[in-house]
């Protein structure tokens, strides 16, 4: 029998405000365990929360970005659950009337096709906070810094189908939000975290299996595997004659399987209802529009200027567009260019300086090059003061010290050799050097060209001009002498 999974994520993006959702708190992360957590976080008697306006904006802008309706009256809910991590025995988050309600975000997968991903909903709420059990013998340290942290969690609907949908769906979330800077993205951290359901039913068939939730998977390629393993733990057992039950599994990426975790609970386990210390939130249309005229430009924005503005190819856009820090990384070097050639610097960014960055582990904030001297590297291809193979060598060294383009090229005495009579003296030495090949080629053995080419790069060390030496060289071996 096929199968066909079907996948949808519930990602969690922590909003990059200053303070909590409900109180004021710091949200700085790295901080000693319960040290930023004040009374209304500790669940203190007769504290009461005040919703924080620009986690609300933030939201907003989210739910304008992903074209979704934006609820004009939202309802904030207290989820029920008891857990050491949460003092006040439930969490203040959004069910029935969620602030985010239907959208949709556009990925691309890597055969270049789009698809359009429906968005059901995205509602705020609050952190819990974090139990720690690896210190402590036989008991748990709790630690609230993170209780309370503004949350939006952003719901798909399961039309995702397959691990590699998920990913660039989750991509996709992820350079929006930083593009919006609601988010920091630190991964790591915790800052975009996501739960996955997945479930597999027989091709065709259009009722949804029972699916198993997988929490709190914090990076692209985790996410990827988990769904791999779960898609084929699921077809095993329904092909071996079990059914699937509907639960909540960990991933343990030491060995790349899901577990067990516990039964899966249904909104009825959680007794939702409207908290009575928080007004429900009512938005005016002249807020929202206010909001909405200070949008940014959007990754896909973005990508679509850099097609049809610089005439990029859809695979380079794509790529520089996908981080907004690479973006702009790629637009300062670019603008400290004369003339400006968005291709050559494309073709640098997108592969040499990735290259070292991905071979590094290095982020594009952390590479040692900076737009300036990146911009002063390519300025010298430009103006033929070192070529393109001798600018590689360059570029190594810069990576390694804070020298610029042009103090490298002196020091090490790479400069081009551009002058006609230098390169005609190269020639003729290489064809005195090489009389059988000359021979050969005068008798139509035209493919030694690059032979001849190749050796006269060699003679100066790679410092001729290669265009120059194509030219000069076309000249010599068809003239009659």
């Amino acid at each position: 029998m096929q199968w066909e999974p079907v996948i949808g994520l519930e990602v969690h993006v922590q909003l990059k405000t200053k303070s909590k959702i409900f109180s004021g708190a710091p949200t700085a992360y790295g901080a000693s365990p319960n040290t930023q957590a004040c009374a209304i976080d500790l669940a203190m008697p007769g504290m009461l929360p005040v919703l924080n306006q620009e986690a609300v904006n933030m939201a907003i802008k989210f739910g304008l970005a992903t074209h979704s309706e934006i609820s004009r009256h939202s309802v904030f809910a207290r989820k029920n659950y008891f857990y050491p991590d949460l003092p006040k025995g439930y969490q203040i988050s959004q069910f029935e009337a969620p602030i985010v309600g239907r959208g949709h975000l556009n990925i691309t997968l890597s055969n270049g096709e789009t698809r359009q991903i429906n968005i059901t909903r995205a509602h705020l709420e609050e952190d819990a906070g974090k139990s720690l059990h690896e210190d402590f013998q036989g008991m748990s340290g709790i630690d609230l810094n993170r209780a309370g942290t503004p949350l939006l969690e952003v719901v798909s609907e399961p039309e995702l189908r397959s691990s590699e949908e998920a990913v660039a769906y989750l991509k996709a979330l992820h350079a929006l939000v930083c593009y919006l800077e609601i988010c920091d993205g630190n991964m790591q951290e915790g800052s975009f975290r996501c739960d996955a359901n997945v479930s597999v039913r027989p091709k065709g068939q259009t009722i949804l299996g029972t699916r198993t939730e997988m929490k709190n998977i914090n990076s692209f390629r985790y996410v990827e595997q988990a769904i791999e393993y779960e898609i084929a733990r699921q077809i095993d057992v329904l092909e071996q004659g079990g059914e699937i039950i509907q639960q909540t599994r960990l991933f343990d990426p030491a060995r790349q399987e899901t577990r067990l975790l516990r039964e899966k609970e249904e909104a009825n386990d959680y007794r939702y209802f409207p908290d009575p210390d928080l007004l429900p939130l009512i938005l005016s249309e002249a807020y929202i529009q206010q909001i909405g005229a200070n949008l940014p430009e959007l990754p896909e924005q973005k990508k679509q200027r850099f097609i049809q503005t610089l005439g990029l190819s859809a695979y380079d856009a794509t790529v520089l567009t996908a981080q907004r820090e690479l973006a702009f990384y790629y637009e300062a070097t670019l603008a400290q260019i004369t003339p400006q050639d968005p291709k050559l610097v494309s073709n640098w960014i997108t592969g040499e300086v990735l290259a070292y960055l991905n071979k590094n582990s290095l982020s594009i904030t952390q590479s040692p090059v900076s737009p300036t001297r990146l911009a002063q590297l390519l300025t010298r291809i430009q103006d033929q003061t070192i070529s393109g193979k001798i600018a590689k060598t360059v570029l190594e060294t810069m990576f390694s010290n804070e020298q610029s383009a042009d103090t490298i090229i002196a020091e090490q005495g790479l400069k081009q050799i551009t002058d006609s009579n230098a390169l005609n003296q190269v020639i003729e030495q290489v064809i005195a050097q090489n009389p059988q090949q000359f021979e050969a080629y005068q008798q139509g053995k035209t493919q030694l060209f690059g032979y001849f080419v190749g050796q006269a790069m060699k003679l100066t060390q790679g410092k001729a001009n290669p265009k120059q030496v194509n030219a000069l060289m076309q000249q010599r071996l068809n003239s009659p002498n």
